[in-house]
């Protein structure tokens, strides 16, 4: 039994967990000379939890390869803004929680270095608004300006870092160590989007899908609840596993994905009444029907801890984004 093969892909899949997405861009780059390594550079979630690609990843870090990570949605922002913590206060995490700035990931990268993933939205963000969050919240947590742009890559728990001024002194590579993992949105995301505008205006036209701040805020629009079920009826395979979909569960298991990202009850309830479709149906008591779901949905939620994707575990260990 390989124990730094399971160490990696319990770090790996608790840092997945945290921060669900169809797809994501991993770049190797290796740690001496900066050369990346050729190849693909966007996988699929499901790609990603296989135990091969752990293990071809694990082969390239030990070749001197560092590993880096994104959230991928092309040529948008998938929602998540990394804050590079480069000689970070021992209390900076504490602070960003305190403003409502909640990561859902902190990795420790080597000693005193920290880096941190913050959710701002569940929908897609243009580069331009991207890129102006990342510059307040590096200026608010005095976090690398460097790394502040929307399509940055940040550190895959479980590896080593190859730089080559972060050896220890015993002349090893320090490990990335996943600190904290939790599904969430950050509680003032809306408000956070809404100051990076005014901020940073950019030199051309912001680009927010489905449309402005409020469609992570406040009430979600028509067009923004339509997306925000959409994505997750794909990425929970509902079509796949259901045909016709049976849209009362869909209805459901949507409603608990939302509230583990701390999605508040009141847009849970408006992302399903215009966003399932045909809602309300055949339902004689719409909103009664609402409140059951709701309501199944949060004492499930509670307890069910953590969410990960269906099929996709294919190791003895449970990855539980939970623990410190």
């Amino acid at each position: 039994m390989d124990r730094g093969f399971f160490i990696t892909l319990h770090a790996m899949r608790r840092q997945l967990t945290a921060m669900p997405c169809d797809y994501y861009q991993i770049r190797l780059i290796h740690g001496c000379n900066r050369t990346p390594f050729p190849g693909d550079q966007v996988w699929s979630a499901v790609q990603l939890w296989r135990s091969g690609m752990v293990r071809f990843l694990r082969l390239r870090n030990r070749e001197g390869y560092d590993v880096f990570i994104q959230p991928f949605d092309g040529d948008r922002n998938a929602g998540y803004i990394l804050v590079d913590l480069d000689r970070a206060e021992d209390d900076i995490i504490d602070t960003m929680r305190a403003n409502r700035h909640e990561p859902c990931v902190v990795l420790r990268t080597s000693p005193g270095h920290l880096q941190a993933w913050v959710r701002v939205s569940l929908t897609p963000l243009g580069p331009a608004l991207a890129t102006s969050v990342a510059r307040h919240l590096a200026d608010l947590y005095g976090a690398d300006r460097a790394s502040a742009d929307w399509r940055h890559c940040g550190r895959l728990a479980g590896f080593t870092n190859q730089k080559p001024t972060r050896r220890q002194l015993s002349g090893y590579a320090p490990w990335v160590k996943l600190l904290y993992a939790q599904v969430r949105l950050a509680t003032h995301a809306a408000s956070l989007l809404e100051t990076a505008q005014r901020r940073f205006p950019p030199a051309g036209p912001i680009h927010l899908l489905p449309s402005p701040p409020a469609a992570v805020g406040c009430s979600p629009t028509p067009a923004a609840a339509i997306q925000i079920y959409s994505r997750w009826l794909n990425r929970l395979h509902i079509p796949q596993r259901f045909s016709p979909p049976d849209w009362s569960i869909a209805d459901l298991w949507i409603a608990k994905g939302l509230l583990r990202c701390r999605i508040p009850v009141a847009q849970v309830e408006t992302v399903l009444r215009l966003g399932s479709p045909g809602f309300p149906r055949r339902h004689s008591d719409p909103e009664d029907y609402l409140r059951r779901t709701l309501a199944r949905a949060a004492r499930e939620t509670h307890r069910l801890p953590f969410f990960a994707p269906s099929g996709l575990d294919d190791s003895p260990t449970a990855a539980n984004p939970n623990q410190g």
